[in-house]
């Protein structure tokens, strides 16, 4: 016999072998149909069970999103943040308002370490600046404006540039955030948002009206 006929009679009987394994399979599955029910009831079970979980995990996530207040000093307050921390707790804060917001910030962050959809629609920037020292410290130039009113609608396609800091903000920054529409949140600001619990429109003046028309 040559080799591959060989070969082929080999792989026919393994053929065989696993048709007569599927069939006998089958008729014991149909002797047992109770099985396949019993399978099915199972598998409905467990992902009912995963989504009621997922369900519950969101609800819990919402509700202390809702109730997050944060103090700017204290222990665990935002002075004693590091920089990093300090982006997600602007995160964390822009969704307990209501909006879908990710931090974005890192080593090339085009300017914008948060980004935001608030439930009008808008599409917010933000660049968070924290300070070790916030009273004695060195202010926010406006420099850091520059840098955000350069991207924050050609790269990052945002209608609302806002700049955070635990501190404070130079003069030049003060002035030309409101000349150029920079909304800029220092020291009083945060702290109304942060532990007052009032979303961010409603502290900042002159924000720019809802995307859809409903009133923020």
């Amino acid at each position: 016999m040559q080799r591959d006929d060989a070969t082929w009679l080999v792989h026919g009987l393994a053929a065989l072998v696993a048709l007569s394994a599927a069939a006998a399979a089958v008729r014991w599955l149909a002797a047992n149909w109770w099985v396949l029910v019993a399978a099915a009831l199972a598998a409905c079970t467990a992902a009912a069970a995963l989504v009621r979980a997922r369900t519950a995990t969101a609800r819990r996530q919402r509700l202390r999103a809702a109730q997050l207040r944060l103090a700017l000093s204290g222990p665990g307050g935002i002075d004693h943040m590091k920089p990093d921390a300090f982006e997600y707790a602007v995160r964390d804060l822009l969704q307990r308002d209501g909006c879908r917001a990710r931090k974005v910030g890192r080593s090339n962050d085009q300017s914008v370490d948060v980004l935001a959809e608030d439930p009008t629609g808008r599409r917010w920037a933000v660049q968070c600046k924290h300070k070790q020292d916030p009273a004695g410290g060195k202010p926010v130039g406006v420099g850091v404006l520059y840098a955000l009113a350069g991207t924050y609608q050609r790269v990052h396609a945002a209608h609302i540039a806002v700049v955070v800091t635990n501190g404070r903000f130079s003069r030049d920054a003060l002035r030309w955030g409101a000349e150029q529409g920079v909304l800029l949140v220092d020291r009083a600001v945060l702290a109304r948002w942060a532990a007052d619990g009032q979303p961010l429109w409603d502290v900042l003046p002159r924000v720019p009206a809802p995307r859809n028309g409903r009133q923020s």
